[in-house]
């Protein structure tokens, strides 16, 4: 880093993994969840594209959470890998700015997204019968439409303030992507203002987002609990406690980063909280709340079948 040319505009990304026979296994394993990830989100997107029986509300919000995660996931995953392979770790200053745009647009957008998918449960098991109307192929559109265009108008506030600020000398984000908290530590000059954005930011689309899935997945549980079938009761438990685990596993880290004051946040405690958000959330998903499904697995089975047929 010392020979890094101070005069440049490019970032360097420090990176997540430390040279050594360890980060190479870490960096193994971050690779195959990242083939993981890639292969399930496609998988999903797929099957609920092939198979008419997952054209309904539910299923093609869970295609919309699988393309995001994708996008989500390739954003931040291959120029990781790369710096680490190629030991070329710097960024250009538009690539750094085009990296923090999309990050934070999927982030807000499947943070929004998430709402979206927890609201639909909540109405196709407390009102089953408005559910045809309350969750109507219009109202999904309308759903995922505004969940990329708030992720877009909040990122594009962000990053156009992140580009803007003028940079001290050093350029070396302690990060493995252009995040723009690591991003403001580097700023000749008070960025207290813009940091109180983040918060308020952090509150309207992780904080109020998260209270909103608590509360239908509450009533959820409440609505089971008075069913008549035991078998039905345990079913349902069982399918809120993981998607709230995995709810819990994307949102936490995240508010606990972006609520906190820099004063207060640790690079080495940062890059480790985002890993859960980048690499491992995107992995969980399609595990999570589809291949756990009887109908994905059953859909999967006559997709299987149908090429099979074909090929005959």
């Amino acid at each position: 880093m010392e020979n890094y040319n101070q005069t440049s505009t490019d970032f360097i990304l420090l990176g997540l993994f430390p040279p050594s026979r360890i980060g190479l296994s870490l960096f193994i394993l971050v690779i195959l969840i990242f083939l993981m990830a890639l292969i399930g989100n496609l998988s999903m997107i797929l099957l609920i594209f092939l198979d008419a029986h997952l054209h309904t509300p539910m299923y093609f919000l869970l295609s919309q959470l699988s393309l995001m995660d994708l996008n989500y996931i390739s954003t931040i995953i291959p120029k990781m890998a790369s710096n680490f392979l190629f030991g070329i770790k710097s960024i250009s200053f538009i690539g750094c700015g085009v990296q923090s745009f999309f990050f934070l647009t999927l982030a807000v957008a499947e943070a929004l997204l998430l709402t979206s998918m927890a609201y639909d449960r909540y109405v196709a098991i407390c009102f089953p019968l408005h559910y045809p109307i309350r969750m109507s192929r219009k109202v999904c559109v309308l759903m995922i439409t505004g969940s990329w265009i708030m992720g877009s108008v909040n990122s594009c506030a962000h990053t156009a303030y992140a580009l803007r600020i003028p940079y001290c000398q050093s350029r070396a984000i302690n990060h493995f992507f252009c995040d723009v908290p690591a991003m403001l530590t580097l700023a000749c000059m008070d960025t207290w203002v813009y940091e109180y954005t983040v918060f308020v930011s952090a509150i309207l689309f992780l904080v109020f987002p998260f209270i909103g899935i608590t509360y239908s997945y509450g009533r959820i549980l409440l609505a089971v609990y008075y069913m008549p079938s035991s078998e039905g009761r345990k079913k349902a438990y069982s399918t809120c406690s993981t998607h709230l685990t995995v709810v819990t596993f994307y949102y936490a880290p995240f508010a606990y980063t972006y609520l906190r004051s820099r004063s207060l946040r640790s690079p080495t405690e940062d890059k480790v909280l985002a890993v859960f958000y980048t690499v491992l959330t995107p992995m969980l998903n399609p595990i999570i709340y589809s291949l756990r499904n009887k109908m994905v697995m059953g859909a999967l089975r006559r997709v299987i079948q149908r090429f099979c047929s074909v090929k005959m």
